[in-house]
């Protein structure tokens, strides 16, 4: 499913005009990246949580060339499913 079939979705489901949905989808989408920015969580309770994960620098291998390289430290988002999510899926 991509971001125009949601918002197809959302519009069947809540029976609004899909440009609300749209714009309803993208202030989300903008508001869970502006906490991530700030190093902030987003907890959606029976949803899931968003979340930072700092990855420590470590060590690669070029896969076309075989040799050693070091991968810098860096932040990465992270999402974790809840209890109510995982039921769902089961």
């Amino acid at each position: 499913m991509n971001k125009a079939d949601l918002v197809e979705l959302m519009a069947k489901n809540t029976k609004l005009p899909k440009s609300t949905c749209k714009d309803c989808l993208e202030a989300f989408i903008a508001s869970v990246t502006q906490a991530l920015k700030q190093n902030k969580s987003v907890v959606l309770t029976g949803f899931g949580t968003f979340t930072v994960m700092k990855r420590k620098k470590r060590v690669g291998v070029n896969p076309a060339t075989g040799k050693k390289m070091e991968i810098p430290a860096k932040k990465v988002p992270k999402f974790k499913a809840g209890k109510t999510l995982k039921s769902v899926i089961k």
